[in-house]
């Protein structure tokens, strides 16, 4: 499994023989433009356009926005129902968390979740491998709330993902104030993260990926 990271909350997955995912392909109005590669899935889990800019993706693909069940190309997917704020959606609506299960090495994206989920949601989101996690605050999970997530979920990989990075135009925190909520000084970045399930840390490790833009 290989995983590259676009800026904010977007992902490229990509395992042999299995469907490639792109998660909430962003607006070139968020300050650059990426260049996406071919995709068999584009998952949306809010309607922005931080996160919903799938002509920006090239296809064939299957765009998916709701929550629910689904298998595409051998890969195993759930959507859970949350929100994107701490006043159930009353202010940004919701949000849907994606789980996703490559025979047997599990994904989770949250999204643009506002808050910290309840003990239904995080059974519903099961185990959990890669988590995925917004971080900045400003409309979403703020460091302390991000870091509170992670205990609940306990993945064995930790990346980061909606923080302001060169080049973003949005008013986000920083990565560093998440990385010190979890008692981390710093993190070398890298250009992707390539695991396997045998691979997998034995305690939580946060990974950086660097963006990749045009």
């Amino acid at each position: 499994m290989e995983i590259v990271w676009y800026g904010m909350n977007c992902f490229r997955f990509m395992e042999r023989g299995m469907a490639a995912v792109v998660t909430d392909p962003y607006s070139p109005d968020v300050g650059f433009e990426f260049s996406c590669p071919r995709s068999d899935i584009v998952t949306v889990s809010r309607d922005d356009a931080e996160c919903s800019y799938t002509r920006g993706v090239r296809g064939p693909y299957r765009v998916l926005n709701t929550p629910g069940e689904y298998e595409i190309g051998g890969v195993f997917i759930t959507g859970i129902a949350t929100y994107a704020d701490k006043n159930q959606g009353k202010s940004l609506g919701l949000n849907t968390i994606f789980h996703f299960d490559y025979d047997g090495l599990t994904i989770c994206h949250l999204g643009h979740l506002g808050h910290v989920p309840t003990q239904s949601q995080v059974e519903a989101i099961g185990a959990v491998d890669v988590l995925l996690v917004p971080v900045s605050g400003n409309s979403g999970l703020a460091p302390a709330a991000a870091s509170d997530v992670v205990s609940l979920i306990e993945p064995s990989i930790v990346i980061p993902m909606r923080y302001k990075i060169p080049g973003i135009n949005l008013a986000l925190g920083t990565l560093g104030r998440f990385l010190k909520q979890m008692g981390v000084e710093k993190v070398e970045p890298v250009p992707s993260l390539k695991i396997t399930q045998r691979g997998l840390p034995d305690e939580t490790e946060i990974v950086v990926l660097e963006p990749l833009h045009d």
